[in-house]
């Protein structure tokens, strides 16, 4: 059993970070069918906590939802599509970009799908969304990073079956297929998808430019994994620490005056051997100063 655990935390360690989400989406999926089962509540309501919830007031109840809906899926189809799509597109990223950048675009894909969904019902809260219910679903972190990798490198070619394709048509595809899906039984879905694909369009805009919009996003993560990371205070006693030893395990005064006292032997040892007559003028001087000391 020692061995089993050894080989899943070693596999777990060796995943990247998109195959970490992956299987985190995948996690989160299953806990959600087992409440279905055992609790008998309704599949919609088994991951209502981490659903988006339209309203804005309801919003602010649950204010984490705005992240964690990204990783709730109630269609095993819709589940699978995502996750595929997100393999792909994180081998690719992993291949051209840091893992923060990549972080970065989809994060901010899910931030702005959820943001657009909730705007869109506040403005017109008897138009598209009237019937429509929380949000779930990676959908608008995985359109981000494929719009992203559209606008970024456009007119490079993607083979399907036995045609090859350049990225930006693609995106227009893409594209155009959300906005028809506003009229939809999934509109609230298709929303979330444009603000995905804005996001994606515009950091890659701005990134080919020389700037990258998630760094203020970045430092905020970065930040709060600090937080948690930091060591709790310990009770046991502080010892006082000595200076860093920085040459072979002794600190650079250490270090200089052994040095000194081995060159002083040597010179000691030329004396006793050969008379104070033998030594050279530096040697003469080196001993002077030393004994003034």
């Amino acid at each position: 059993m020692t061995s089993l655990n050894f080989d899943i935390k070693d596999k777990l360690k060796r995943l990247s970070a998109f195959e970490k989400i992956i299987a985190l989406n995948i996690v989160v999926y299953v806990v959600g069918w087992l409440l279905f089962q055992i609790q008998s509540i309704d599949r919609e309501s088994s991951l209502i906590w981490l659903a988006l919830p339209k309203d804005f007031f309801d919003f602010i109840l649950k204010p984490w939802s705005i992240l964690t809906y990204g990783f709730a899926h109630i269609d095993l189809w819709h589940l699978f599509i995502n996750l595929l799509i997100l393999y792909f597109v994180g081998r690719s990223f992993s291949n051209l970009f840091n893992i923060k950048l990549s972080l970065n675009v989809y994060f901010l894909g899910i931030l702005f799908g959820g943001l657009a969904y909730m705007l869109v019902y506040t403005l017109f809260p008897n138009s598209i969304l009237k019937n429509a219910g929380p949000l779930v679903g990676a959908s608008a972190g995985v359109r981000a990073a494929l719009i992203f990798l559209c606008a970024y490198m456009p007119n490079k070619e993607m083979r399907l079956v036995t045609i090859n394709i350049k990225l930006m048509y693609i995106g227009f595809v893409l594209v155009a297929l959300d906005i028809l899906g506003l009229f939809g039984i999934n509109s609230g879905g298709n929303v979330a998808h444009l603000g995905g694909d804005l996001l994606g369009y515009f950091y890659a805009v701005q990134l080919k430019k020389g700037t990258d919009i998630g760094k203020g996003f970045e430092r905020f993560i970065d930040s709060i994994s600090s937080f948690f990371s930091k060591a709790k205070p310990s009770n046991l006693k502080t010892v006082h620490k000595s200076k860093k030893k920085g040459f072979a395990g002794h600190t650079k005064q250490e270090f200089d005056e052994f040095n000194k006292q081995k060159q002083i032997d040597i010179i000691l040892d030329k004396i006793s051997k050969s008379g104070y007559e033998s030594l050279s003028k530096e040697e003469k001087a080196f001993l002077f100063r030393s004994g003034k000391k």
